[in-house]
């Protein structure tokens, strides 16, 4: 892991330090004539600032003033940005997998962890394995995940025994989880969010099964709704009718079945996911599903996400006890448009899951093509908090665009008209070298821009190692054709 990072950033042309080599900056000077009294105050020639030497080596500016170094979770501990978030957004096809992959090889040289919380394509499996990662898959056969497991929760409530505060909380937390990851999966399923009726029922079910102890697998959930203890009756005010009971929970019943069987074949029937490791990066390789359904992929990346959550909860938790060492995770949650155009009200579950990065050393990457998928949802109230979600993603990279994302994006900040016109340019398709016969890349290939604020942004180019060619295979052609 460290050799491999060690080789990405000594070659990538970042240096820095006393005796490190080259100048990470050259002077960048236009020419300008004027008049002594228009000009006086430019002497002596006065250089552009270049960005500062901070975070993971991305790659050279596109103007020629310096090497960009920047990743969400050092910006922020250095006080650059507000919070340690990151959300990338450009167009298929120019490199937005690449400059993710490079932040988490840098990520691995600081000691900081990936988490991939759902590889669709996949764009990081192979990165992970060659880092001494861990790849959990699922997929029909290949293995389930149940979404009434919050992690370790067992084991950290027993190591925080002389922390009743912490344990309290953490067990309180883990509840919530299981209980939103079940409300999520039947809206999913139903296209439409359980009644309170059914959420009270839920609540009371799972707080049952966690006081038998164990863990609880979904067919558990609705064997105890099925046995109709005391609580669950209470909780559907059957006024003392067992018939009024069996009809208030019969859709519940008929939900539960359908994500146990039905289209979402067995992969939620899994009566354990496969345990997280957390000293080391991890990546959830769902590709098998890519051909699947909409409904069944965002179900999985749901479940994949707030399964990654609460162990990284707990992890962090288990740190601020002081019973184990503080571990810093970077949380990658790519295709994020898969899960919200599912069903109208997803936006919530997904704000939901992703409150965690304000605590010490998590970090997240949100990544999807455009704004316009967020636009396109169904209400006003869903389209207004997915665009929350990018503006409390202080670091925004953005590759090539169409105008439409222009005016959506400028509602997050301030574009220049030479901005506009970069960003929309490397959006233009690539041309054709009729002398070798082949196909040009597009301009926008591995160029993005770097907005924090409403400053100017910063455009710089990821120049990928041989070792990152040969871990991105998939794309290796097209960065080929560019050199």
């Amino acid at each position: 892991m460290t050799r491999l990072a060690a080789r990405l950033l000594g070659t990538a042309g970042a240096e820095g330090g006393p005796g490190s080599g080259r100048t990470p900056a050259r002077p960048h000077m236009e020419p300008w004539r004027g008049t002594s009294v228009q000009v006086c105050g430019l002497w002596p020639l006065i250089v552009g600032g270049v960005p500062p030497m901070v975070g993971v080596p991305l790659g050279p500016a596109v103007d020629g003033q310096g090497y960009l170094c920047a990743d969400h979770i050092s910006w922020f501990e250095r006080g650059l940005i507000s919070a340690p978030a990151a959300m990338v957004l450009a167009l298929n096809g120019v490199g937005k997998s690449s400059l993710v992959r490079r932040m988490v090889i840098g990520h691995a040289d600081m000691g900081i962890h990936a988490m991939v919380l759902g590889d669709i394509k996949p764009d990081y499996v192979d990165l992970v394995e060659a880092l001494g990662g861990q790849v959990i898959t699922i997929g029909h056969g290949k293995g389930g995940i149940n979404p009434l497991d919050a992690g370790n929760i067992a084991e950290a409530a027993d190591l925080l025994s002389d922390h009743p505060a912490i344990r309290d909380e953490l067990l309180k937390a883990a509840h919530e989880r299981k209980k939103n990851m079940v409300l999520m999966l039947m809206h999913i399923q139903r296209k439409s969010f359980p009644g309170d009726r059914e959420q009270t029922i839920i609540d009371e079910a799972i707080s049952l099964l966690e006081s038998r102890g164990g863990k609880p697998a979904l067919v558990d959930l609705l064997g105890i709704i099925r046995q109709a203890p005391a609580e669950l009756r209470m909780a559907a005010l059957d006024r003392g009718s067992d018939d009024r009971y069996r009809e208030v929970t019969e859709e519940l019943e008929v939900t539960l079945e359908a994500l146990l069987r039905g289209r979402m074949g067995k992969i939620f029937a899994a009566r354990e996911t496969t345990p997280m490791l957390t000293d080391r990066s991890v990546v959830f390789d769902v590709s098998s599903l890519q051909s699947e359904d909409d409904s069944l992929q965002a179900a999985v990346l749901l479940s994949c996400w707030s399964y990654g959550f609460a162990t990284v909860q707990i992890t962090q938790a288990l740190a601020d006890a002081g019973v184990a060492p503080r571990r810093y995770f970077n949380l990658i949650m790519d295709e994020l448009w898969r899960a919200l155009r599912v069903s109208s009200g997803m936006v919530d579950h997904i704000d939901a899951l992703s409150r965690l990065n304000r605590q010490v050393g998590i970090g997240t990457i949100y990544i999807t093509h455009s704004m316009v998928d967020f636009m396109a949802l169904a209400t006003e109230e869903d389209r207004r908090k997915a665009s929350g979600l990018v503006e409390r993603s202080r670091m925004l990279i953005l590759g090539g665009v169409t105008y439409r994302e222009i005016d959506l994006l400028r509602g997050l900040f301030h574009f220049s008209d030479k901005e506009v016109a970069r960003l929309t340019g490397w959006n233009a398709p690539g041309g054709y070298d009729d002398f070798n016969q082949c196909a040009l890349p597009m301009p926008g290939m591995g160029r993005f821009m770097l907005k924090t604020s409403d400053s100017p942004g910063i455009t710089f180019s990821i120049d990928l190692t041989p070792e990152e060619m040969i871990l991105s295979e998939q794309s290796n052609f097209r960065w080929e054709r560019q050199a």
